[in-house]
């Protein structure tokens, strides 16, 4: 059972807007740091720093291939069901994430 004080910790690590973004888009595919960096039109160092609060909260999962770390969404995490009602009444990432495959620009890091 998640306690208060848990739940406040993991709804304060989605409670920012970029963050919010992150979890959205990784709603739909697993994703590279490059990939976001594209998607989101911010500095590598400054998403790093929102997936790190993401992945100390547990939200998100990280897996090397090579030199390389790809993110996706944690499907075990207790709030993994609200997340997705959460991202379900949000604007689709999916055109995002499609206008990124159609300009040759997914998995730029492979």
């Amino acid at each position: 059972m998640l306690t208060f004080s848990d739940a406040e910790h993991q709804l304060k690590a989605i409670s920012e807007e970029t963050r919010l973004r992150i979890v959205s888009y990784l709603t739909i595919d697993t994703l590279c740091v490059c990939e976001l960096v594209e998607l989101l039109q911010m500095s590598q160092p400054s998403i790093s720093q929102h997936l790190k609060r993401l992945k100390q909260s547990e939200i998100i999962l990280e897996e090397r291939r090579g030199k390389w770390v790809f993110y996706s969404i944690n499907k075990e995490h207790q709030l993994y069901t609200l997340l997705l009602h959460l991202v379900d009444m949000l604007p689709s990432p999916k055109e995002d994430i499609n206008s990124l495959a159609s300009g040759g620009k997914r998995i730029l890091c492979e």
